[in-house]
């Protein structure tokens, strides 16, 4: 399998280590292991001839030629974690210069990968158009803003499509990494993801930070803060937007719009997120932990759980072990 792992400035380090060294360690389990088969060819490009890691070390990058054909092209993330540095960081020379190149590459038959920020780098050629996708999920927001025909899920940690795949934030590389290493052999993946201890992952929703993500809209920050002080009685979207001096359609639309889910929805989150904290810190049984977040009885709860977490209360509870 050859791939072209794209090196912009300022990538993030760890995405781009963590996807080589799986993908080198592939190579040398399936040469001792496997016969040499697969074989993962992996090439580092870049669309300047230096290149500069996000902490200013120097990658290795070999310019991009008409004999390089690659089966995919991964995009790591660049280390712009925030809508101010992301923005202006997009619209760059080398940046655009590296669009041109994935809608060229992917015109030849090439597969496009993208983890965490790289998803936005895709998202901007228009290949996500009209198709799922997953990105970090901390910037879930600005992504649907500024690109609303994508089927963003940001919960989910790996969404493969016609195009290719895209991953979710930060260490979702390894994920993809593991990925494209089990789409070519999930026996080498296997031996791969125990020799790193890590696995693919599912999701991403046990690491979202609701909070975080109000942050993005006044009005969904207003929405917060009401529905943690009302946690314990029954939702009611009308009661929300009264309390919010708005309509309940602007309530749901924005909640749509921001959040790509409905004000019931991350009302839900919010309960989520105080039972796991509840579970993790208080000591409280779990009948007492549903009556706090608003819930008739610990049934209700645990199966909400395992819906949004994948997880049960007593794999939560071995997390403080």
């Amino acid at each position: 399998m050859r791939i072209a792992i794209l090196a912009l400035e300022g990538l993030f380090d760890t995405g781009l280590s963590v996807m080589l060294d799986a993908l080198g360690l592939a190579n040398k389990f399936s040469a001792a292991q496997m016969g040499g088969s697969p074989h993962f060819d992996v090439s580092i490009i870049g669309m300047r001839k230096r290149v500069r890691s996000a902490h200013g070390l120097i990658i290795p990058v070999q310019a991009v030629t008409a004999d390089l054909r690659p089966d995919w092209v991964v995009v790591p993330a660049l280390s712009t974690g925030s809508p101010e540095q992301l923005i202006p960081a997009l619209s760059r020379p080398d940046v655009c210069q590296a669009k041109t190149q994935l809608l060229q590459w992917r015109a030849e038959g090439a597969l496009i990968a993208a983890s965490c920020i790289g998803s936005f780098l895709v998202a901007e050629t228009g290949l996500l158009d009209h198709r799922e996708a997953t990105t970090t999920w901390w910037l879930g927001p600005l992504f649907r803003q500024r690109y609303p025909t994508v089927l963003l899920d940001e919960s989910r940690m790996l969404v493969p499509t016609e195009v290719g795949v895209t991953a979710g934030a930060a260490m979702g590389h390894l994920d993809l990494a593991l990925w494209l290493i089990r789409k070519a052999s999930p026996e080498l993946a296997t031996v791969v993801s125990r020799y790193l201890l890590a696995d693919i992952r599912s999701s991403q929703a046990p690491y979202i930070i609701p909070n975080h993500l109000a942050q993005a809209d006044p009005l969904i920050q207003r929405f917060e803060a009401w529905a943690r002080n009302h946690l314990k009685a029954g939702f009611s979207l009308q009661v929300a937007a009264n309390a919010l001096a708005t309509s309940a359609r602007t309530l749901q639309r924005r909640c749509q719009e921001v959040l790509g889910k409905s004000p019931l929805a991350y009302f839900q989150d919010l309960r989520v997120e105080r039972a796991q904290s509840l579970i993790h810190g208080s000591g409280m049984d779990l009948e007492a932990i549903a009556a706090e977040v608003g819930y008739v009885d610990g049934a209700t709860l645990r199966t909400l759980l395992r819906q949004r977490l994948g997880r049960g209360v007593r794999d939560l509870r071995a997390d403080l072990r």
